[in-house]
């Protein structure tokens, strides 16, 4: 996949403080181009985690970047998805297993000393929903009701992403889930799941690719979440990438499907 440079019109905000982790980090902001045209418009938000891979190849892991800008530019200008905002986070680089565990999961059975995670996924929702979305907010014009509101991730950032969103529903309406790591914990994302009492307000993008290792797994988590009440293509994608691997291009092979499941065009009412 070639590199990119950043598209459009995107903000960084340099080392944003959070008091609740207790440390900085980088955020980019991407607007839509006709945020500077219409004034009074406001629009949809996407966060998103691992936020040096989500626009710019030069700060991505292994030099790959998802192009998530030059997607959602062509999605736009041909209407195939609404306009929206789009926030990449930064992840904290060692505290990165730390803040994307919804557990105390052990990290490396194979060290002389296990290394444990902390599992502070819930501390960094408080953080999310508590300093950065309401920064965001007060910054831009966004849309700011949970139903226009957006998570996303791969990796540990999508087991994150789906934890949030079970766990704060009132914060984050429209779930991003590339690839989450399900094994963690020995499965306490299926836990979480079938802790639900009853289907939640979530629109949920699902996927995998068939050369990752245990990509079963995610069919397993799509059976327990249709269980739950969830159906599929109305406010459930499932999507198996045939060949994909666990990797940086894959997943920036899937975000247009995603943003097209996630971010439809909005209906004319004439």
């Amino acid at each position: 996949m070639p590199k990119h440079t950043l598209t459009g019109n995107i903000k960084r905000h340099r080392a944003f403080p959070s008091t609740i982790l207790g440390n900085r980090r980088d955020v980019l902001v991407y607007l839509p181009r006709s945020y500077r045209r219409f004034s009074r418009q406001r629009y949809p938000v996407l966060y998103l985690q691992d936020g040096q891979n989500v626009f710019d190849a030069a700060t991505a892991f292994a030099g790959i970047e998802w192009g998530v800008d030059e997607t959602a530019e062509r999605l736009i200008h041909k209407k195939l998805i609404e306009p929206l905002i789009i926030v990449a986070i930064a992840h904290m680089g060692e505290d990165r297993i730390h803040e994307y565990t919804p557990t105390r999961g052990v990290i490396d059975v194979r060290a002389k000393r296990k290394k444990r995670s902390r599992g502070l996924a819930r501390l960094y929702g408080h953080f999310l929903i508590d300093e950065l979305k309401p920064y965001i907010d007060r910054k831009y014009r966004t849309k700011r009701e949970p139903e226009f509101t957006g998570l996303g991730g791969s990796s540990l950032g999508g087991l994150v992403t789906l934890a949030i969103g079970i766990l704060y529903p009132h914060a984050f309406n429209r779930l991003m889930v590339m690839s989450p790591s399900i094994w963690w914990d020995d499965f306490a994302i299926y836990r979480l799941v079938d802790s639900i009492g009853h289907k939640l307000p979530l629109k949920i993008w699902l996927d995998t690719g068939t050369a990752e290792p245990g990509w079963e797994q995610a069919r397993e988590l799509r059976n327990r979440l249709v269980e739950k009440g969830w159906k599929l293509r109305d406010d459930f994608q499932y999507m198996e990438a045939q060949r994909a691997d666990h990797s940086e291009a894959a997943w920036a092979a899937r975000v247009e499907p995603a943003l097209r499941f996630l971010f439809p065009p909005a209906r004319r009412v004439d």
